[in-house]
């Protein structure tokens, strides 16, 4: 899955198709967001509420290449600490 521009709560109804298929996914979901340039919480609660979906199942999110303000967001919601989120890139600074 890829993020990329603004993702705020005005974008959220066209991210549902992709939140659906990646909750339906047999395999670990990977979400680019290289190209993600803003972001507010309603997208830090939908990667959640994947992240916690795709655990019951025995899978996992892996969030690859945040910018930096990407990556403060993560960090201040505390998506990082979720069980079954990983962090992937060179701001991938917290454990």
């Amino acid at each position: 899955m890829r993020c990329k521009g603004d993702e705020d709560r005005t974008t959220q109804g066209r991210r549902r198709q992709a939140l659906a298929r990646a909750i339906r996914t047999q395999a670990d979901v990977v979400v680019d967001l290289s190209e993600l340039h803003f972001a507010d919480a309603s997208l830090m609660l939908d990667l959640a509420m994947i992240a916690r979906r795709l655990r019951t199942h025995g899978r996992a999110i892996l969030l690859r290449d945040a910018q930096p303000q990407i990556t403060t967001l993560i960090e201040l919601v505390g998506l990082h600490r979720l069980p079954g989120v990983h962090i992937e890139g060179p701001t991938a600074a917290f454990a």
